[in-house]
């Protein structure tokens, strides 16, 4: 089981990484250092499917590391 909830936590890692790296890549450069773009844009079509997506799999792995550590704990 816990080779199994290690695996899923590796795959879902990736997935969370290309995830946001598919979100920035319509930014411009100056908004990467903090300055953004000035204008507001809502996120339509997969824009926001993927900013949907980033958020459930964001979620997923936080729960999969602390049940990870709640199940496989050492004793002590």
């Amino acid at each position: 089981m816990n080779v199994f909830l290690s695996i899923a936590q590796i795959l879902l890692s990736i997935a969370l990484v290309a995830a946001v790296l598919l979100q920035s890549r319509g930014e411009e450069l100056g908004s990467a250092f903090g300055n953004t773009g000035g204008i507001y844009q809502t996120r339509r079509g997969i824009d926001r499917v993927l900013f949907t997506l980033t958020i459930g799999i964001a979620i997923l792995f936080f729960a999969l590391a602390v049940a990870n550590v709640i199940l496989f704990a050492p004793s002590t």
